[in-house]
C-alpha cells in the first residue's frame, strides 16, 4: 500500500493550492552540502541502492545508522563489509519498525520520487524494491548529474577544506551542465590547534596557499589567499564548525605565543584555545566581509560521544547529539558586539543544534541587521531538528521575533544524491504551516500574496542573498 500521496502533509485547500501551485516546481538552490564534487564529475553510476542510500557513495547516511543501531541490528550490517543486499534488508526492517521518525517518511519519498515506488519499504517487499531500484539505478537517469538535474537544482554549494585544489570544480565549470557546482569553505582543521599533526596540517595549508606558515599571521595570510582562491572559482560562502564556543580576546603577542605551544603539541589551556578560535573566527569574519561571503556557523554539538566507535570507524558516523551550552548567546553577543565595532560582521547564518537556543540566538541576530534586507538569519531546523516538528517550530519562532518571507528556507546539508526530496517535504510543512495562519485568521486568504511569499522561501530569497548568479 502506498504511503505519499500528492496531498501528503498538506491539511487543507489553501496548503495544498500554495504547495501545488507556487512551491512544487520552485527550483533548489542547495546552499549547504556535503556531496563530492569529485562524484559529480566522474557522474558514474551507483551498483545498487545500498550504495546511493545507505552507504553513500564515499561515506555514509549516519542518520540511518543511528537509527539501526537502535533497532538493535548488528554493526557489521551498518558500516561492516556485509553483503550490500543484507544491508538494504536490514535497513528495510529497520524503516518498518520506525513509524513517526522523519526518516520513515523521508525514505518513502526518495523511493517514489526517485523510482516511482511507492510501496512500503519492510522485510517483505525489500527483494522487489531492491531489485527496481537496481534495475533503474543502472540507467543514465541515475548518475549524480542526472539526479540534480532531475531535482531541479540551479545550485550546490559543496563542504571543501581550506587546501583544496578545487580541482573537480575547475572541470565542472568547463562542463556544459545545467546547474552550477561551486565550493563552500569548511576550515575545520585550520581551528583545531590541539591536534597532534596540526603542525603537518599547517604545511598542507601553507603550500596550497604559497605561504610558509609560521606565526598567527602567516596562517592569517594564508587564510586571507584560499579564500582569494575559493571567491575566483565562485565561492560565496564559508562554514564554521564550532561545537561550543566561548568568546575570548587576546595581544598579538598572546597569540604568537599560543601558535607556537599549539604546533609544537605543548599543551594549551581552555582560555588559549578560545583566543585563538576567536581570533581565527574574527578573521573569518573580516575576509568574508570582504568578499561579500555569507559566513555560516554550526554549533552546540556534542560529537563523538562513543569513543570506542570514534576509534574503531571515526567520526561522522552517527554517535553525535544535541549540545547544552548554557552561555552560548551570551559568547556569541560578545563576538558580534566586538565585531560590529570593528566593522567586520558580514551576513550571517547561525544553526544551533540546540532548539532552547533559538529564541535568544534569533533575537540577538534582530540586534545587527543594517544595510540590506535580512542581514542576518536564523537557520533552518538542522538534523536533529530537521523534522516537521522542529521545521514548524523554527518557522514559527522565525515569524514570530522577525520577518519570516525573509527567511533562507531549506537547505540539504546530505551526502546523498537522492535526498532533494527533503525540500519538497520543507515546502509541504512552509505551505501548512502558512494556510493554518490564514485559517485562523492570522494571515489573509490571498492566494497571490501568500503563494509570492512562498516562492521567496522556496527559491528566491537563496538565490539572492548568496549572490551566486551577480
Amino acid at each position: 500500500m502506498g504511503l505519499i500521496n500528492d496531498d501528503f502533509l498538506l491539511k487543507s485547500d489553501v496548503a495544498r493550492k500554495l504547495f501545488h501551485e507556487y512551491a512544487e516546481d520552485q527550483p533548489i538552490i542547495d546552499y549547504h552540502c556535503h556531496l563530492e564534487p569529485k562524484e559529480i564529475y566522474e557522474n558514474k553510476n551507483y551498483a545498487n541502492i545500498s550504495q546511493i542510500w545507505i552507504n553513500e557513495g564515499l561515506y555514509g547516511d549516519h542518520y540511518k545508522w543511528r537509527l539501526e543501531r537502535d533497532h538493535g541490528v548488528p554493526e557489521d550490517l551498518i558500516t561492516g563489509d556485509a553483503d550490500d543486499y543484507d544491508k538494504f534488508v536490514a535497513w528495510a526492517e529497520t524503516i518498518d519498525n520506525s513509524l513517526g521518525s522523519p526518516l520513515y517518511e523521508w525514505s518513502h519519498l526518495e523511493l517514489r520520487r526517485f523510482f516511482g515506488i511507492n510501496k512500503r519499504l519492510d522485510a517483505s517487499t525489500a527483494k522487489e524494491i531492491w531489485d527496481e531500484a537496481n534495475r533503474q539505478l543502472a540507467t543514465p537517469a541515475f548518475t549524480p548529474r542526472a539526479l540534480i538535474s532531475r531535482s531541479n537544482v540551479q545550485v550546490v554549494v559543496t563542504t571543501d577544506a581550506p587546501e583544496s585544489d578545487l580541482k573537480y570544480h575547475q572541470l565542472l565549470a568547463k562542463e556544459n551542465l545545467a546547474f552550477k557546482v561551486l565550493p563552500g569553505m569548511r576550515p575545520d582543521d585550520a581551528f583545531n590547534i590541539t591536534a597532534e599533526n596540526y603542525g603537518e596540517y599547517l604545511k598542507r595549508l601553507g603550500s596550497a596557499a604559497g605561504i610558509s606558515i609560521n606565526s598567527i599571521k602567516d596562517l592569517q595570510d594564508a587564510m586571507a589567499q584560499r579564500v582569494q582562491f575559493f571567491s575566483d572559482h565562485g565561492g560565496r560562502i564559508a562554514d564554521l564548525g564550532l561545537n561550543s564556543y566561548f568568546y575570548a580576546d587576546a595581544t598579538n603577542d598572546e597569540l604568537e605565543d599560543i601558535f607556537k605551544k599549539g604546533i609544537a603539541n605543548d599543551g594549551l589551556t581552555a582560555q588559549e584555545i578560545n583566543q585563538f578560535t576567536t581570533a581565527l573566527v574574527e578573521t573569518m569574519m573580516k575576509l568574508a566581509k570582504t568578499h561579500d561571503w555569507v559566513l555560516q556557523y554550526h554549533v552546540n554539538v556534542a560529537r563523538s560521544q562513543n569513543k570506542p566507535m570514534f576509534d574503531k570507524i571515526g567520526p561522522n558516523t552517527g554517535f553525535d547529539s544535541v549540545g547544552t551550552q548554557a552561555d552560548l548567546t551570551e559568547q556569541i553577543r560578545r563576538l558580534f558586539y566586538n565585531a560590529q565595532a570593528h566593522e567586520i560582521l558580514p551576513k550571517t547564518i547561525f544553526y544551533s543544534l540546540n532548539p532552547n537556543d533559538w529564541m535568544a540566538i534569533a533575537t540577538l541576530l534582530g540586534n545587527f541587521q543594517e544595510g540590506r534586507v535580512q542581514k542576518m538569519h536564523l537557520g533552518a531546523g538542522w538534523w536533529f531538528n530537521d523534522t516537521r516538528d522542529g521545521m514548524e517550530s523554527q518557522m514559527k519562532l522565525y515569524a514570530n521575533v522577525g520577518m519570516f518571507p525573509n527567511f533562507l528556507g531549506m537547505l540539504t546539508d546530505s551526502r546523498s544524491f537522492l535526498s532533494y526530496p527533503r525540500h519538497e517535504y520543507f515546502r509541504r510543512v512552509l505551505c501548512d504551516v502558512i494556510a493554518q495562519w490564514v485559517n485562523d485568521g492570522q494571515a489573509p486568504d490571498d492566494l497571490e500574496y501568500l503563494g509570492k511569499i512562498v516562492k521567496q522561501i522556496s527559491y528566491s530569497n537563496a538565490r539572492d542573498y548568496f549572490g551566486f548568479f551577480d
